[in-house]
């Protein structure tokens, strides 16, 4: 099953993605979060970002409904939006990503696939979302 098939899309929120977190951080003060922070690999930080906004993209574009065209969440500008962050990203980071590269731009691509295929007028070949970004 492809990743930009409808009904793939995970639920998730920014809580969740941060649930790992230690709650008793908060009541530390914020130079001690800031050097928890800077424990994180940069790696793992970039790869969450991506994730994050591989699941919004699919979100915007209906993804996670039986019928992406009906999907209340579905909104093609904010998709835009979402996949060209996306797509920059990716192409600033992907010598860091390693093995994970390859099925990172998979995924990039079967989302802008799903753009163009959503879209009623569909861009011009390398002026879609992010396309910019990877020639």
């Amino acid at each position: 099953m492809s990743p930009t098939e409808p009904g793939t899309v995970v639920h998730d929120s920014l809580a969740a993605v941060t649930d790992d977190l230690d709650n008793d951080q908060y009541d530390e003060a914020p130079a001690d979060s800031v050097r928890e922070l800077a424990d994180i690999p940069a790696i793992e930080v970039i790869t969450k970002a991506i994730v994050m906004l591989m699941s919004s993209s699919a979100e915007k574009l209906g993804l996670s409904s039986p019928d992406p065209d009906e999907s209340p969440h579905r909104d093609l500008d904010e998709a835009r939006r979402l996949i060209t962050a996306l797509a920059g990203l990716v192409a600033a980071s992907v010598e860091y990503l390693g093995p994970h590269a390859a099925p990172i731009r998979d995924g990039l691509q079967s989302l802008q696939k799903a753009f163009r295929e959503a879209s009623a007028v569909p861009d011009e070949p390398g002026q879609g979302p992010g396309e910019k970004y990877l020639r």
